[in-house]
């Protein structure tokens, strides 16, 4: 039996041998056939009418891989500001809840409001939120300053060495929630609020904790809207 030679183009090497197979076949079934009267002219011609068809049945018997494609790694990040707003009541739990809770302890330490910018409430959702004139100024001017000023004033609060304190967690009065309806505090759109949420944290072992006035809802997440005194 011949033996196939090793090669990158399985196709190619399946064809071949077909190839040979039939036409040792054909040769074969030729000299079976032969008649006594019939001369070399028509063997030739029977033989190469059945290499023919072995040549198209080898191609036949040819199988080729479907290409293969991998699709693009793509990441899409999307302001949820910019989302329509929903009833679902929030939870102080989560993977959302949870980094915006470090980002927030990170900017306390840190002395940089920027670094906690993201448990702030958006400003996307706040302009969909408020019937005023200028919600955007008034969330920028506003809301967003006295927000930086409360992130300085609490690393004030952690001492000459900030870095010694250390997260413990946010306790969140989530069953004294209020669902805020349209018309109430300058809304045109609803969300859930609740007061009195406290961040604690320890110094050397010795708990303390500071409040964070005022919390507000957006698509089921809470978000810091007042960290300090509201004004």
């Amino acid at each position: 039996m011949p033996v196939v030679p090793p090669t990158d183009d399985a196709g190619r090497a399946r064809r071949s041998y077909a190839i040979v197979v039939v036409v040792a076949l054909a040769v074969g079934l030729v000299f079976a056939l032969r008649a006594p009267d019939r001369g070399p002219p028509s063997d030739i011609s029977v033989a190469a009418s059945v290499v023919s068809t072995a040549s198209s049945v080898a191609v036949d018997t040819t199988t080729t891989a479907a290409p293969t494609t991998t699709p693009l790694a793509t990441t899409t990040t999307v302001d949820p500001g910019t989302l329509p707003q929903t009833d679902t009541r929030p939870t102080a739990t989560g993977p959302l809840f949870d980094a915006g809770l470090h980002a927030m302890w990170l900017a306390i330490v840190s002395d940089d409001p920027t670094a906690g910018q993201s448990f702030f409430f958006p400003r996307a959702a706040y302009l969909q939120v408020k019937a005023i004139s200028d919600a955007a100024g008034d969330y920028q001017s506003r809301l967003l300053a006295h927000y930086a000023d409360d992130i300085h004033a609490l690393h004030a609060q952690l001492g000459a060495n900030p870095s010694r304190a250390q997260l413990v967690g946010i306790d969140v009065p989530s069953d004294q929630a209020v669902w805020v309806t349209p018309g109430q505090e300058y809304n045109q759109l609803p969300y859930w609020r609740v007061y009195g949420s406290k961040l604690r944290y320890t110094i050397d072992g010795v708990e303390r904790s500071f409040p964070v006035t005022s919390l507000i809802s957006w698509r089921g997440e809470w978000y810091v809207v007042h960290l300090g005194v509201i004004r």
